[in-house]
């Protein structure tokens, strides 16, 4: 009696069955688990002190944001910049760690492949004849103690990513990869600013070292005079102390200050990948040559963000964790595998490479955890946990570079003002020390009048040299703020 056709199923011949099951595999392989990645709208935000850099009045026009350090006009500072994009050390650093992501990214993508390899053998061995296989086999007719065994297989596997854990793993190394090299871009940005700070340092420290000098000069000159004038019965020995304090005192600014150039020439040296004091003696001279360019920038945050490195670097570790939580819900999925062997065996060269001692093996391997106490749920809620933190900290790396750009502008901005103010002040008081001395030669005032007229003139001086210096290294931050430098 036939069996009803509408009971039972056609039953497929054994290859078709199994063509039919790597073909669903296959299938199946196109799929992916877990969270498609976007992009996390962000709220723009004008940036409320861009109006501030519009009112400025600069001497030179914007440069270039790759090359900001060329605006300033200064070759030494440009020779240095390039010195130190070559042979700094943290930069090589930094491309180390991206030649290791993008390692790390093709292993990842390779996984994805099916896999071969080649196994060859050629053995000969002489059997004991007191072991187990000894014992039995001595007493067999044609037994040979002395046996060669010849070897040759070639084998493939393939896991073929049913839920898409390869795939994941692989998006997120690429990624990863990105992060990278944002990061390496990071710094450059970073040791171009920290080179320029320190060379306009230096520069600042050479301006107040010769404003010292020439005090120690004036202080020095003074004392002469006073010296005369005691000879000639008109001043008094009291004078004479003061005019040698204010020599000492004059003399005493001069050490900090040539520390302070000692240490940012030292800095700056090893920004360079140089030992300290290789470049000093190019820098010995003094020169100040450097204008604050023009510096516009958008009001748009989001223009910001897309050109910070950082924000870069933790918008795509933001993405990579989001791959992370695909690959951990894969492990819900079985794993199915393909592989297959074929090669040849033999106890003797002589028919090593005949259809007699060809031997061939395929496989379909599976593997799915059906159970294991909440380890997988476990594994997902941590990459979860991963992608809120990554989630936080590129929210918070935007709110940080608006952040920058603000503080940086005002610094700016301010330091030109106060610069305008100090120039007026200068002025103003170089002549109140030439009539206070003048005055004094004639005998209206004191010595003590003059001398604080000299120290009210050293302070603003000094203070002028140090503001232009603070000047040009604010602009250096609001480039370094801008992601200025790559």
């Amino acid at each position: 009696m036939k069996t009803p056709s509408t009971n039972r199923g056609v039953r497929l011949p054994a290859p078709a069955y199994l063509s039919g099951a790597l073909l669903g595999a296959l299938l199946l392989s196109a799929c992916t688990t877990g969270p498609d990645y976007r992009r996390p709208e962000y709220q723009d935000a004008p940036l409320h002190n861009v109006a501030l850099l519009q009112q400025r009045a600069a001497q030179t026009p914007m440069p270039a944001l790759d090359h900001w350090w060329d605006g300033f006009g200064d070759p030494a500072l440009s020779a240095i910049m390039q010195r130190v994009l070559a042979q700094n050390l943290d930069l090589s650093a930094a491309l180390a760690r991206v030649e290791q992501a993008r390692a790390t990214a093709r292993i990842a993508g390779a996984r994805r492949l099916p896999e071969g390899d080649l196994n060859g053998q050629a053995a000969r061995a002489r059997q004991s004849l007191q072991s187990p296989l000894g014992e039995i086999a001595r007493n067999m007719p044609g037994y040979q103690r002395t046996q060669n065994l010849f070897d040759l297989d070639a084998g493939a596997s393939w896991e073929l990513d049913l839920a898409g854990a390869l795939k994941r793993g692989a998006q997120a190394a690429d990624a990863e990869l990105q992060a990278a090299e944002a990061q390496h871009a990071g710094v450059r940005v970073s040791v171009a600013a920290e080179a320029a700070d320190a060379y306009f340092r230096i520069r600042g420290a050479q301006a107040r070292i010769a404003l010292a000098e020439h005090q120690v000069k004036a202080a020095s000159a003074l004392g002469e005079i006073v010296r005369l004038r005691l000879k000639d019965g008109l001043a008094s020995v009291a004078e004479t102390a003061q005019a040698d304090a204010r020599l000492a005192q004059s003399r005493a600014a001069l050490p900090p200050l040539r520390t302070e150039l000692e240490r940012q020439t030292n800095r700056l040296d090893v920004l360079m990948g140089a030992a300290p004091g290789t470049y000093a003696q190019e820098l010995a001279q003094r020169a100040d040559t450097s204008r604050v360019p023009a510096i516009s920038v958008s009001q748009s945050g989001v223009e910001l963000m897309r050109r910070r490195p950082d924000v870069i670097a933790a918008e795509r570790r933001l993405a990579a964790s989001s791959e992370r939580i695909g690959q951990a819900m894969a492990a819900w999925y079985p794993d199915l595998s393909l592989s297959a062997l074929v090669g040849f065996q033999s106890l003797g060269a002589a028919g090593f490479l005949t259809a007699d001692s060809l031997q061939a093996q395929g496989g379909l391997g599976l593997r799915w955890r059906l159970f294991d106490f909440g380890r997988i749920d476990a594994e997902i809620a941590r990459a979860k946990g991963a992608n809120a933190e990554a989630l936080a900290l590129y929210r918070k790396s935007m709110l940080v570079a608006a952040e920058d750009v603000e503080n940086a502008i005002m610094a700016l901005v301010q330091l030109e003002q106060q610069s305008r103010e100090l120039a007026a002040q200068v002025d103003a008081q170089q002549r109140a020390r030439s009539n206070a001395e003048e005055a004094y030669k004639g005998g209206v005032l004191s010595l003590a009048e003059v001398l604080t007229e000299d120290r009210l003139l050293l302070a603003a001086q000094d203070e002028m040299a140090q503001v232009h210096a603070d000047n040009a290294r604010a602009a250096v931050s609001v480039f370094r703020a801008l992601g200025g430098g790559w």
